[in-house]
Order: C-alpha cells, then sequence, then structure tokens
C-alpha cells in the first residue's frame, strides 16, 4: 500500500484538545476508506511567515498514513472542505523515518556553543 505524509494547519483559536481532535477524526476518515494512520505528531502552534485567512499563527499537525490513492483524495477533500484547516500538503514517500520528525528532535547545547558569538 502506497504511503503518505501529510502536514495540516489548522486555525489559531482552537484549543490544543480541539486540533488534536482533528487529527483522530481525519485518521478515522482513512480508516473508513481502507487505509490506517501509522503515526502522528501535534508540532503545536507555531508562527507562519505570512498571514494565511487573516491569522498570523496555527496549529501544526503531522501524519504519517499507509492508504490506497482514493482514500488519501477523500480525506484531502473533507479537509479542504473544513472549516477549522487552513492549508493541507500531502506527499508521497517509499518509506516511513522511525526517528521522530525534524519538528520534533531537540537540538543539542553543542550545536549552539560551535556558532560563531554574535559582536
Amino acid at each position: 500500500m502506497p504511503k503518505y505524509e501529510h502536514v495540516m494547519i489548522a486555525r489559531q483559536d482552537l484549543s490544543n484538545t480541539q486540533a488534536e481532535g482533528l487529527i483522530e477524526h481525519f485518521g478515522a476518515v482513512l480508516s473508513d476508506n481502507g487505509g490506517a494512520l501509522v503515526d502522528h505528531e501535534y508540532w503545536g502552534v507555531k508562527t507562519m511567515a505570512y498571514k494565511i485567512n487573516k491569522n498570523r499563527k496555527g496549529h501544526y499537525a503531522f501524519l504519517r498514513s499507509d492508504a490506497p490513492a482514493p482514500a488519501v483524495q477523500e480525506m484531502e477533500r473533507l479537509m479542504r472542505l473544513h472549516d477549522d484547516v487552513m492549508r493541507v500538503l500531502t506527499i508521497k514517500v517509499d518509506e516511513h523515518a522511525e526517528l521522530p520528525s525534524v519538528q520534533m528532535q531537540k537540538r543539542d547545547e553543542r550545536d549552539r556553543g560551535e556558532r560563531r558569538e554574535r559582536r
């Protein structure tokens, strides 16, 4: 079955539980259409580079799925129709990475020490 990665941005005025509820809702849409939500990460509220629908911030979520193409298309269709979801990005990948995503990894303190000092 094809493997996909999805990034979703929800409105900033939602609570954390409502944003995580969206992840569960769209995971259920995938499973109802013959797919499976392998893993998901809630990245939290982040500032965006530019305004989207008059919002400066948004709840970011990352989903990994194994699903047929019609299930992914249905999930994307429902995401685009949902009032709380501002943007969606879906990418087809060969394999899912086992490590946490780059957004969830902590930076080592020694990496910061190697930087050049500010003047």
